[in-house]
């Protein structure tokens, strides 16, 4: 699936939010023992994420934001992230999948179907 986001960058119309792509990250730890995205490498993939956006030269106004997000309430598909306004879910394994994130989606606006969570997962 490809999805198309006019930016002023490309000569589209200015995006209608501050940012064209919010990307949240799941970074929720459970104390109680459940299981958490914080327990399968979220916070790495998140810290991974930021600095290859930046690298990109994807990063800022107009651009892409990624954030850190509390519980999502997906836990069974996890670690998760979510691409937003397209509200894309991920699950993802390691790094690899995350470059492949950005660089597909993010990049050239190409979702990564392998890596989509699948619809019923949730908590």
């Amino acid at each position: 699936m490809t999805l198309v986001t006019p930016s002023p960058s490309d000569g589209g119309a200015a995006p209608a939010s501050y940012y064209q792509r919010h990307v949240f990250f799941c970074l929720n730890e459970r104390s109680n023992g459940q299981n958490a995205c914080a327990h399968h490498g979220a916070q790495a993939a998140f810290d991974h994420c930021k600095s290859r956006v930046k690298d990109a030269g994807l990063s800022g106004p107009g651009q892409v934001r990624v954030n850190k997000a509390g519980c999502l309430d997906r836990c069974a598909a996890g670690p998760v992230l979510v691409v937003y306004p397209e509200a894309v879910w991920y699950s993802y394994v390691d790094e690899h999948d995350i470059d492949e994130i950005v660089q597909s989606h993010l990049q050239n606006g190409q979702v990564v179907e392998r890596l989509l969570t699948p619809p019923h997962l949730g908590r």
